[in-house]
């Protein structure tokens, strides 16, 4: 996670050096960048570029210096605080879908200190559809229903659930495997009928070529008409892949960055080597060496093939989705 730590006082910026730089040996990308800012200056920065705040201080403090910038559960980043003693760390927000709880107990452990859980699925033991979620990398599509999957699963009721793949490990108490048109939660690409919670895989691969020179509103409407016929969300997008001949091509790195999405670029012939029954084109195989690169593109590093090329105004686009390993293990 890319994470950014404040603090107020020396003890408590001592404490945030040593955290970022515990939190960097994890894997995550955090610094100190307070810069002179107030609390809430920082705060309205932090919001917009991080995947995580963490305050080391009073909890009131972020409190207030948070409150302006809130949008939505589905959005906000995870927001963990920590007192500048090291002894207790606080989720305040998006404690499952952005994060939090899972951060405050890995922060808790680095620091040997008390994580302090509120979320009423993690304090009864009940299974948090929405932490699940995250920790496979899925999508929820539509977070306004988790509430009532989880008022359901509190309650001692049963909720079903739908999966369009195989999850191994033990289903979780209060779960039963269901039909898709029953369950309360599905799982899959297409979004179910009713009022279910619908979660998604973020696991789509866009492979792409284009005329050079073509510009970003062209290519995002393609891709959007492909996506809208496949009846795949957007956010599923997890890399936009082309041959390295257009690494440098404007149109994709404005799409890329317009998906959040890495811009992964292949050669020739490692292209030419994935595996699979393609749609061939001489005159790309002429000007690129490769017979077809938006399929290739898309299959690079394995999955199924979602929908062939489709062509239109000098672009071409394919999608495939990446092999996926769903576990129950990791629901609490």
């Amino acid at each position: 996670m890319k994470l950014e730590l404040i603090a107020f006082t020396q003890r408590g910026n001592d404490l945030a050096q040593h955290l970022a730089q515990s939190l960097s040996d994890h894997g995550h990308q955090a610094a100190c960048t307070r810069d002179g800012l107030k609390a809430e200056e920082w705060a309205a920065r932090a919001f917009s570029r991080s995947e995580g705040l963490i305050f080391v201080g009073a909890a009131g403090i972020a409190v207030r210096a948070i409150a302006p910038h809130l949008r939505h559960k589905s959005t906000d980043p995870a927001v963990v605080v920590v007192d500048e003693g090291g002894q207790f760390v606080i989720p305040i927000l998006s404690g499952h879908l952005g994060g939090a709880n899972d951060l405050a107990r890995e922060i808790a452990a680095l620091l040997s200190a008390v994580p302090v859980i509120t979320t009423a699925t993690d304090v009864n033991g009940v299974f948090a559809v929405d932490q699940w979620a995250r920790r496979q990398g899925l999508l929820v599509c539509n977070p306004e229903q988790i509430r009532s999957v989880s008022s359901q699963l509190l309650a001692g009721e049963t909720v079903g659930f739908f999966s369009a793949w195989p999850i191994s490990g033990e289903l979780p108490a209060g779960l039963c495997m269901v039909s898709r048109e029953n369950a309360q939660v599905v799982l899959d690409l297409h979004r179910p009928e009713g009022d279910a919670l619908w979660l998604c895989p973020k696991r789509v691969r866009v492979g792409m070529g284009c005329r050079r020179g073509t510009p970003e509103t062209t290519l995002h409407a393609l891709l959007e008409e492909v996506l809208t016929q496949e009846g795949i969300p957007q956010r599923a997008v997890s890399a936009l892949c082309t041959i390295d001949l257009k690494k440098d091509e404007r149109g994709l790195q404005e799409l890329a960055g317009a998906l959040n999405a890495p811009l992964t670029t292949y050669s020739a012939q490692e292209l030419a080597q994935v595996p699979g029954d393609f749609t061939p084109s001489p005159f790309v195989k002429q000007v690129t060496g490769v017979d077809n690169v938006c399929e290739r593109a898309a299959l690079a590093c394995g999955g199924t093939l979602l929908r062939h090329k489709t062509a239109k105004d000098g672009a071409t686009v394919a999608l495939a989705l990446e092999e996926l390993h769903l576990t129950w293990k990791e629901h609490l």
